[in-house]
Formats: C-alpha cells, structure tokens, sequence
C-alpha cells in the first residue's frame, strides 16, 4: 500500500502545533498546527489580512521584534523548540532565513551584501574561503553571471528582480537549512518573478522553502505543498494539486473558484 502524499519519508524539518498569535488583545493566529518538510515547497495562500504572514513570522522569531506581540503554542526545527529560553535567536535566523516582499538589500557592495552573514558567523577565516562563498551563494541565486564583473558596485544599483536574487543569495550564504519568503515576488515584474520562480525549482530539496503568496497561479506553479488561511485559523492544509484540483473544505473550494478573496 503506497504511503499517503503527505507523510513525508522522515521527520519534518519544522513542526508547529496549537500554535497562537496575539497583537496585544487582537488573535492573530488562532489554533494553527503545520508541518514544513524539507524536500518540498510548501505555500501559504489566502486573502490579504488571514494570517498567513504572521504565521510564516512565527518561524523564525520575527514576531519577537514586535513589542505587543505574544505567541503561544509549539515550534520546533528538528525537533528542537524555537521559543526556548535558551534559543540563540541569531543563530537561529541563520539557520532559518527570510527573504521579504520588498527586496532589502544593504546599501553595501554586491560582495558585501552576500559576504556579511559568512564574515560574522565565522564561516569564513580567509579571503578565499570568502570569495568561494559569496561566488557560491550568487551562483546559486541565479546572478552570479550578471554581476561577476561590479562585484563591487551598490547592491541598490541593482534592478528590482536582481535585488531580490541578491536577498536570497545574502540568504543562502549562512547556509540555512530553512528558507522562509514572504511575498517575494509582489513587488517584481512578469520577467523577474518568473525568475524567482524558476529559483525556488532550483533551491527545493537543498533547503525547506515556505513560501507566502497571494498570487494562487504561482502558489500551483512552485509548491508541492498549499496551506490556506482564513480569518487566522488554517482551513486545509494538503498536496498543492489537491488544495487546487479537489479541496475538501468548502472555504477554500470558494477562495480557489474566485467568490472571495
């Protein structure tokens, strides 16, 4: 008997469970379980304001730089719990990258954009060693043709599309073994989302990619997995052909035919 389509082979990379989101008195996530497996690409969809990007924030400790922010409930990277006392939050953002919707580049050169996470995690003691990771991460990102030659030039000279490909290179460099995206490509044009898109193809089963979108054409095109949010609680959660093909909650059969959203 086959196994069914979503018991991953081993362990999920990251588990939540029971997991809750406050913004002072207002719930934000409300009773959200989830597992993100490291081979495939899981995408979270719903209508704007559904939790989603609170959701994905949880994964990494985003929300610990928002004062009123209070988050309850279980999240564990390889089994280990994310919200201990003695998690090393740092540490753990290396572990667990993050690319945004709007690309952020540091106003530093191309080199140093993608050199600053190895230079202060110690991955690098030489300038080789350096030079090996940041041509390595480029390469990777799908950029390292296009700017092999301005190394040196600002990483905010670059287009808006190579931006992006910058933060997810300056990602990649630390060596994560999660990468979170939220909305990477609404900012972009048809052209440099595609390329984005054509990435994360490239990235899956290297890293475990969560991946929030609002555009459901391409929550289809890149994920294996579809997680759909409405009004902070998850309504389903299955294989990405299913949640689009055959969906068992009529809430979701409703956003994916288009009478809400």
């Amino acid at each position: 008997m086959n196994a069914s389509p979503l018991s991953p082979p081993r362990a999920p990379k990251m588990t939540a469970k029971h997991v809750n989101v406050f913004y002072g008195p207002k719930q934000a996530i409300d009773d959200v379980s989830l597992d993100v497996d490291k081979d495939h690409v899981t995408s979270l969809i719903g209508p704007s304001g559904c939790g989603k990007s609170t959701f994905l924030r949880t994964l990494n400790r985003m929300n610990d730089t928002i004062a009123i922010a209070r988050v309850s409930g279980d999240i564990r990277l390889d089994g280990e719990d994310i919200y201990a006392a003695d998690m090393d939050v740092v540490q753990l953002r290396a572990r667990v990258g993050m690319v945004f919707q709007k690309p952020n580049p540091f106003p530093k050169s191309i080199y140093e954009n993608v050199a600053y996470g190895p230079r202060i995690h110690g991955l690098a003691s030489t300038k080789a060693q350096l030079d090996a990771a940041v041509e390595q991460s480029l390469r990777r990102a799908g950029l390292w043709e296009e700017v092999k030659d301005r190394l040196s030039d600002s990483g905010t000279a670059l287009s808006g599309g190579q931006q992006q490909r910058l933060c997810i290179a300056r990602a990649i460099a630390v060596d994560p073994e999660v990468i979170l995206m939220d909305e990477p490509c609404s900012a972009l044009d048809p052209i440099a989302t595609a390329k984005i898109e054509e990435l994360i193809h490239e990235l899956k089963g290297r890293y475990a990619i969560v991946i929030v979108t609002h555009n459901m054409q391409q929550a289809a095109r890149v994920s294996q997995r579809t997680a759909f949010f409405h009004l902070g609680t998850l309504v389903e959660y299955g294989t990405t052909s299913d949640i689009f093909t055959n969906p068992r909650q009529e809430r979701t059969k409703d956003y994916i035919t288009g009478r809400y959203g």
